[in-house]
């Protein structure tokens, strides 16, 4: 059961613990930097869930347009499995609407199974394949997509 949670537009102060979950987690991660300035652009989306004060998880947008580009999804694993992300997801739609955002993008490394099951029970539809676009390891890349109404 998840506890009480929080989530909110992620501001500079957030970037330090942002990046420490994307150090955890990704092996090319963004830097500190990279999501302050990500977070400040008034055309992106970036949020954090709290969960009893600290970053759970975090999610980010590029928006151009009416499309927006998920550059960014993570849930540290201490929180997994608790309805953080979905959560995340569901503020987002409701951000992009604001924005007269009417679709979403995001890649998914292919052997992500966990990540691309819950993506597809969030409605995300199979684009195409970019082969080899991840490193460390090299891997193909899902692209997904997502309507909003």
């Amino acid at each position: 059961m998840m506890k009480d949670y929080y989530i909110r537009n992620m501001e500079i102060d957030d970037c330090p613990f942002v990046a420490r979950i994307e150090e955890e987690i990704f092996s090319l991660p963004w830097s500190e930097k990279s999501f302050a300035d990500a977070c400040s652009n008034k055309d992106n989306i970036y949020l954090v869930c709290e969960v009893e004060g600290k970053v759970a998880g975090y999610l980010g947008v590029w928006g151009s347009f009416d499309e927006g580009n998920i550059t960014n999804v993570a849930v540290s694993p201490e929180y997994r499995r608790q309805g953080i992300c979905r959560a995340l997801f569901e503020k987002l739609w409701e951000l992009g609407k604001e924005k007269n955002i009417t679709s979403f993008f995001l890649e998914v490394r292919a052997g992500n199974i966990p990540a691309i099951s819950l993506y597809e029970s969030m409605g995300f539809k199979m684009l195409g394949v970019r082969k080899g676009f991840y490193e460390k390891p090299v891997e193909d890349a899902l692209v997904l997509s997502r309507s909003i109404e």
